[in-house]
């Protein structure tokens, strides 16, 4: 389980700092009134940015570990909100997502470049599309209409603070819903 840690400090201060080592955890979301044996359990790392952990910890009558995620991350997927935000912006601006992608991942291959830019897109439009409706706030479902509703550069990580009630239903990157089944759409094959 992610729950929202709310930081104030930037990605780099984070790892300079080695905040994921100061960071508490006060009561077990499970068991709020305590009892459960709540305990530290390490830290694991994020593929992006290298030398990147996050604290976690474990509850032994729940079986289940719970991280603190800091706002800045995106939550299952590597990489930072700001980072998904700049690319999600990048193909508006781009005449195409073909040339959006070659921009934001020269690294590799146009096709690879394409899902990468698309997953980001469809998790974003999910995610706003979803806090459109829940925050009643007459913003279409995109980036441009969340930064001007609400004056922030940052849409991502002030929807993840605005909306902090919700997080255990949100989809990936802003929220902490539960993972999807699987990654593909199984089709039944029986004979009717």
């Amino acid at each position: 389980m992610q729950i929202r840690y709310p930081i104030e400090i930037t990605i780099k201060t984070y790892i300079e700092q080695r905040a994921w080592q100061q960071v508490e955890l006060k009561q077990c979301p499970f068991h709020p009134d305590g009892g459960c044996g709540l305990s530290r359990h390490g830290t694991y790392p994020r593929k992006i940015p290298d030398d990147c952990l996050v604290a976690r910890w474990y509850c032994p009558d729940q079986r289940e570990t719970i991280s603190l995620l800091p706002d800045f991350f995106a939550s299952r997927l590597p990489g930072t909100l700001d980072e998904v935000e700049q690319a999600v912006n990048i193909a508006d601006a781009s005449s195409s997502q073909e040339e959006a992608a070659e921009r934001v991942r020269p690294d590799i291959e146009l096709p690879g470049g394409l899902r990468w830019l698309r997953r980001r897109i469809k998790y974003v439009r999910e995610a706003l599309t979803i806090l459109a409706g829940l925050l009643v706030n007459e913003c279409s479902p995109d980036l441009q209409s969340f930064h001007e509703k609400y004056n922030t550069d940052c849409v991502l990580t002030k929807m993840r603070d605005i909306a902090e009630e919700h997080l255990h239903a949100l989809p990936r990157i802003v929220g902490f819903g539960p993972r999807s089944d699987g990654r593909y759409c199984h089709l039944s094959t029986s004979n009717n």
